[in-house]
């Protein structure tokens, strides 16, 4: 027996979306311009809600911001869906970083003293539709680096050129049969039901895989249980 040796299986959308038809009895003879301006919308719309839903470790990226003396708020790339863990970073060599904890705008309004310079410690990821992030104490001219890592929204879809969808391959199968759930609620209701579940099962399948494999420990203190 010999397999194929590769592990270049990637489909363009448009690929995607015809399997997705085909899913609920939609063959591509049948299909026209409006079928694939209703897969654009139902993609892009699919894409946004697993935005939505979770950490996509696939969407993980680290930023690094310099830090300026005296500026407490800084822009943040709008399509950042949140941050989730941050660190300041001080010197050059070697860099030594230390972790900050977010907060919430209701703690940061709390602080009387805005404007106090020291080494941050928290910070508050203010989601506008131009985001911002804001530290304090305020950088007091030590520290060199903000460096969060955040989560980043899907890459839209777009069916020219023979585009891939902006997923990786445990996801392939969790994607179409989604599709197909959005699709057929349009140009076949009665496959609508029955897909549903088939795809909530497809979409937890690859879920459960997209996690870190680290160990997590849970210590009890003791301290107080002795006198």
């Amino acid at each position: 027996m010999a397999s194929s040796g590769t592990y270049a299986f990637n489909p363009s959308i448009g690929e995607l979306v015809l399997y997705a038809y085909n899913l609920i009895g939609v063959r591509n003879t049948s299909i026209v311009q409006e079928h694939m301006e209703s897969a654009r919308m139902a993609t892009n719309m699919l894409l946004a809600s697993w935005s939505n839903r979770g950490v996509n470790l696939w969407k993980v990226d680290l930023v690094t911001t310099p830090l300026v003396q005296g500026t407490t708020t800084y822009a943040v790339d709008p399509s950042t869906v949140v941050i989730l863990d941050a660190y300041v970073t001080v010197g050059s060599n070697p860099e030594i970083d230390r972790i900050i904890m977010p907060i919430s705008r209701s703690e940061y309004a709390n602080y009387p003293n805005k404007e106090q310079q020291g080494f941050p410690t928290v910070f508050w990821f203010d989601r506008l539709l131009a985001p911002t992030v804001t530290i304090w104490p305020v950088p007091d001219g030590q520290q060199v680096n903000l460096k969060y890592y955040r989560l980043v929204r899907i890459e839209d879809a777009a069916f020219t050129s023979g585009q891939t969808a902006d997923i990786p391959y445990l996801w392939m199968e969790a994607f179409s049969l989604a599709l197909a759930f959005r699709l057929a609620m349009i140009w076949n209701p009665q496959m609508a039901v029955p897909l549903k579940p088939i795809a909530d099962e497809a979409y937890q399948v690859a879920a459960d895989q997209n996690i870190e494999t680290a160990n997590f420990y849970i210590t009890p203190m003791l301290g107080g249980y002795f006198r």
